[in-house]
């Protein structure tokens, strides 16, 4: 069983974009941070908003990337070097445009299917061999809709959807916390 020691909440800083559903990582980052009353700070060393939480298995950071969704390796890949961070010690949440609206899925692994986050934290990382926590956001129907639909926010009735999903996230974070990631998943991926 491996203790994650780095859970990073993808987005893209700023006012403008906080709606957005390509922020939905930073939205449960967020809210993990306010159940678990971590303070976040911006560190420039690692271009993000930084927290701890000090854990019987050690120290777990807790980032949200300043550096645009694009770039977002840049911060988790500057981190994961400087405290020589294992990518299977490290939880990427992101947007995923696979599920609907309601669904979140936990994995290790896999492909990066066009997300550009997911994309540059790869290659930072040298692997794919990382865990996600994927939260729905849909589909707009046509790959050529994608790029402004992640950086509109959701409606009313979507939003509450996704807010559901990351309650459920935030149900199953003490199973992330204790590195038990098959508690976890069997917790979000089991319908109620």
């Amino acid at each position: 069983m491996h203790s994650l020691k780095l859970i990073a909440g993808l987005g893209n800083p700023g006012r403008k974009h906080e709606r957005d559903r390509h922020n939905a990582g930073f939205w449960f980052a967020s809210r993990l941070a306010a159940a678990q009353r971590i303070e976040l700070k911006a560190v420039a060393k690692y271009h993000g908003l930084l927290g701890k939480l000090a854990l019987a298995s050690g120290d777990l950071w807790l980032l949200l990337p300043q550096t645009y969704m694009n770039v977002s390796g840049k911060s988790v890949g500057a981190l994961a070097r400087f405290y020589k961070i294992p990518p299977q010690e490290i939880l990427v949440v992101h947007d995923e445009l696979d599920f609907p609206p309601g669904t979140a899925r936990l994995k290790l692994g896999g492909g990066v299917a066009g997300h550009n986050g997911l994309k540059d934290v790869a290659a930072q990382l040298g692997t794919h061999g990382f865990w996600r926590l994927r939260i729905g956001i849909g589909h707009p129907g046509n790959k050529d809709l994608v790029a402004d639909y992640v950086l509109t926010p959701p409606p009313a009735g979507e939003r509450e959807l996704i807010e559901a999903a990351l309650d459920r996230c935030i149900e199953a974070s003490g199973h992330l916390l204790d590195g038990d990631m098959e508690a976890a998943m069997l917790k979000l991926h089991t319908k109620s």
